[in-house]
């Protein structure tokens, strides 16, 4: 089932809130946003209704979110949205779906962090808190835990589309960093837990810092390297070595080269998503665009 199959409106949600969940179905229903895989409605001042609507995973990622995250929730120092209820797949709809709090801000895509220091000092506690060892039976994930030698043919066509559309300033640069974050030493440590996810339209702000981190469908456990990638891809210029020298245990120069591989991939990834999103084709983003045009010249600047 894809977005073309289902029309979520106000109308669908109230009714699935009536048969599941009628002691919310009075609640004032607004729409929130409409993510990559989910539709998010804000349910009163306090929750949010989470709807699968555009991609086939969204329903194996709402179910992975529901059935860990509230035993991490408590944990972390910035607020997440805590699955509070499972909706069950009906005549109504035929998915999952899950009720949420509210975690108030805006997209780091729409309002990036400005405060160096205060948003080096929010990222870097909440990835100490959340990067704990997992249990043997933590999801694996979609394999952003993992190597990146898995991620080189990903990486290697989406650098060529976007030189190809004069998006790249300095492909070689990039192509270097990438070489050099593959040739480093895998993570021996313990598989720990992961956001796995941390792209700027995941991250909240408010006041020049960050507020928040939704949408944990991708939590898995793996090498923390794919999380400290937002060292570039979410502060602003300068931040990177503060965050790394405030989050612990302190990445040794291996981790640090990994998630610079990590940041570039995400990168070219958010650039073609933001110019697909210009061009005005399915599934693209405008937003996503600059904070990624930012992450790769915040790369090329400081290679080694």
């Amino acid at each position: 089932m894809t977005r073309a199959e289902v029309e979520i409106d106000e109308q669908l949600v109230r009714a699935l809130l009536r048969a599941q969940q009628p002691d919310l179905a009075d609640r004032p229903l607004r729409l929130g946003a409409e993510g990559w895989d989910n539709q998010l409605w804000r349910l009163g001042d306090d929750l949010a209704v989470r709807l699968p609507w555009a991609t086939e995973i969204a329903d194996a990622l709402l179910l992975n979110e529901y059935a860990w995250l509230p035993s991490l929730a408590a944990a972390l120092p910035l607020p997440v949205p805590v699955p509070q209820r499972l909706g069950q797949p009906s005549a109504l709809f035929p998915r999952p779906w899950i009720i949420t709090t509210w975690v108030p801000g805006t997209p780091a895509d729409h309002e990036p962090a400005t405060r160096d220091t205060d948003a080096a000092d929010a990222l870097a506690g909440f990835l100490t808190a959340l990067h704990r060892p997992a249990p043997a039976e933590a999801p694996a994930g979609r394999g952003r835990g993992g190597s990146l030698d898995d991620r080189e043919e990903e990486f290697t066509s989406g650098l060529a589309e976007a030189t190809e559309l004069g998006l790249v300033p300095d492909a070689d640069a990039v192509r270097e960093a990438w070489k050099d974050a593959v040739a480093a030493p895998g993570w021996r440590g313990p598989r720990v837990w992961l956001h796995a996810d941390l792209h700027p339209a995941n991250v909240l702000t408010a006041g020049g810092t960050f507020c928040g981190v939704i949408d944990f469908g991708d939590l898995c456990a793996g090498d923390p390297a794919c999380d400290l990638a937002a060292a570039w891809s979410l502060l602003p210029d300068g931040a990177a070595q503060r965050f790394l020298g405030t989050y612990r245990p302190s990445p040794d120069d291996a981790t640090r080269r990994r998630a610079r591989g990590w940041a570039a991939w995400r990168a070219l990834g958010g650039i073609l998503t933001g110019e697909a999103g210009r061009r005005g084709r399915r599934g693209g983003k405008v937003s996503w665009g600059p904070p990624a045009q930012a992450a790769l010249r915040r790369l090329i600047a400081t290679a080694r």
